[in-house]
This record gives C-alpha cells, structure tokens and sequence, in this order.
C-alpha cells in the first residue's frame, strides 16, 4: 500500500455540530466517515456495530451494552435466518448519524477513503454476559461474533468502495493491548490463530489501529497491509522492533504514524517543527538499522496521535491538530518529494 505521508485520522471526533466533524474528516487526504459518540450512546464504537447480534440491548441512559445469554440462543433462529440478507449487516441511523450523509458526498475525487469497524477480540473482551463474563469465553457465542463481525466489516467496504474503488476499513482493536497480560487468559496461540482466521475473510486492505502499546511483534507478523498507531507516545517502543518493521514495509505493507497529539497538555507544549522532530527521530532510528526510508515514506501514512474526547475546550485542540497534520503532511511531502 502506497502512503506518500498522505493524512488521514481516527474515526472517534469530539464534536456534536454533524456538519462541522464531516467537513473536518473531509479535509484530510483520505477521509473517514465520523463517529460522535458525544452526539449519543449509539455511536459509541462498541454500540454502533452492536445493532442485529443476537442476545445484545442497549441501555441509552446508563450508556452500557447488556448481553443475555438465554436471549442469544432464543434469537439465534431469527439472525440465522435474517442474516441471509446482506443489507442485514448495514449501518443505519440512529447508529450513525454521519455514515449516509458521508456516502451522499462527492467521494470520488479522493485518492481513497475510509471506513472503521471495531474488530471482534476487543468486543468479545468488552462486553461481558449476564455473569460479567466476557462474551468470547462463550464459544457458540464467539463463532456467531467473528461471522457478525465480518459480515458488517465487509459490508461497510463494499458500500464505500462503491463511492471510491480505493476504498478500505481498518479494525479498531483497542483491546488487542490486553492479549498476553495477566488480565486475560486469551492464549497467544488462540488469538493468533482467531484473528488469522478472520482477517482471511477481510475484504478489500486489512488495517488494524490502536492507541495503545500491545504486542507488537505480535501485529507486525499478522496478515496486514496497513498498522495504525500512536507513534507520538508509543513511537519509541514501536521502532524497538526494528527488524520486525523493516519486515512488514518490505512485504510491501504500510504504517499510519500518530505523530500529532490531540490532547491540550500534550499539543500546547509543541510545534510543527518539534513534531516534524520527534517523527523524523523515529525513521532515523529505523534508517541505521538498516531500513530504507525512501520506501518507508512511500509507505508511510500521517494521522492524529489519538482520538480525543476529554479536552475542556471540546473541539478546539482537535481541530488545530488536524490543522498541524495537514501542515506537517505538505512540509514532509515537499522535502522529501513525495507526490
């Protein structure tokens, strides 16, 4: 996957003002349609891709995702049955307030977009039964969970790539960071094997993004194209694995740098040239060790450190974010010639 340093972003914005997130996402090199979830419960990520899975309410005012275990097999018959439809797995308002409105936009011009998805382990970790027992410990309910999930994946990018052919959709997967900790007893052998097997049916580019600092050999050895991450806090962790980079940029796979920060603490106390700084430290890194950073720029992405909902000023630094990114994507490109 070709990057040229172009930006893009995370889903998750700030804002309740729909027009303003949407021209925000547009003014990127590859948009992204936006998730709000201050504008209701229902565009959390975790709730907006739990609409038509067997067992699962949501509960607006106390904003939680409740699963009933007797519900899901009374319920299974009737998915079975309905999911045979594709249009099953669509996202609909109220789900999203902005997916339509993003799909009506001129799409084309871009030279791809976006779309996201919360990936399956992390929803199997979040959400937990009756018992509080997270759902993937269910194995009839963790099978019926990788089909689902696929299925809305996969729907999503074919509606998008119906707008834009390099359309794709990247997994949010927060909770990847907790496999391998003493908080999970999810072996590495059986998350290896369950996120193979579902990224073997991904449709279109596979992407995985998170915030966090999780196993990183473990990501970089998985059938990706593209690893999004939070290069601004876990940038020097990430490039530890140096060979293990070098490896996935000469698969021909591509990297999302999180290079600018989105919360105020962090973003007042820099600049373009301080952030252009700390990112270039990290290729040099990576240089003497062998990595060649002509290919890895023309495989390289630029994005927000991380989404951001807890600013006191709402959508103020988020947006001088994306504004510095849009900077530092065009004096990266021009200094090192990348169309």
């Amino acid at each position: 996957m070709e990057g040229n340093l172009r930006t893009t972003a995370m889903g998750i914005l700030p804002h309740t003002d729909i027009d303003a997130a949407l021209e925000l996402a547009l003014s990127l090199d590859i948009p992204f349609w936006p998730q709000l979830p201050r504008v209701s419960f229902y565009e959390d990520m975790y709730a907006q891709m739990s609409e038509g899975f067997p067992g699962v309410r949501l509960d607006l005012e106390g904003e939680r995702i409740l699963f009933d275990t007797a519900c899901f097999y009374e319920e299974l018959p009737l998915y079975a049955e309905a999911s045979s439809e594709p249009g099953y797995f669509a996202l609909r308002s109220p789900y999203s307030a902005v997916y339509e409105r993003f799909l009506a936009c001129d799409l084309e011009r871009y030279s791809a977009i976006r779309g996201q998805a919360i990936g399956p382990i992390s929803f199997g970790l979040k959400v937990v039964d009756e018992n509080l027992k997270p759902i993937i410990y269910n194995s009839d309910i963790k099978i019926v969970l990788f089909e689902f999930m696929l299925h809305k994946a996969n729907y999503q990018v074919r509606q998008l790539q119906a707008r834009n052919p390099n359309a794709f959709v990247w997994l949010d997967d927060p909770g990847l960071e907790l496999l391998f900790t003493s908080f999970t007893g999810y072996v590495d052998f059986v998350a290896r094997q369950d996120l193979a097997e579902f990224l073997a049916g991904f449709e279109g580019s596979k992407g995985v993004h998170l915030c966090g600092n999780p196993d990183w050999d473990f990501l970089l050895s998985a059938d990706l194209d593209l690893l999004s991450l939070d290069a601004y806090g876990r940038g020097e962790i990430f490039t530890r694995y140096a060979e293990q980079v070098m490896q996935f940029i000469e698969q021909g796979r591509a990297i999302s740098w999180g290079a600018v920060p989105t919360k105020v603490e962090d973003l007042n106390g820099e600049t373009l040239d301080s952030l252009i700084g700390r990112l270039e430290a990290l290729w040099g890194y990576l240089a003497q060790r062998g990595m060649d950073r002509e290919q890895l720029l023309r495989q390289s992405l630029l994005a927000p450190a991380t989404c951001c909902l807890v600013n006191p000023d709402r959508t103020e630094t988020v947006e001088r974010a994306f504004g510095l990114l849009r900077e530092m994507s065009h004096a990266l490109r021009w200094k090192y010639g990348l169309v």
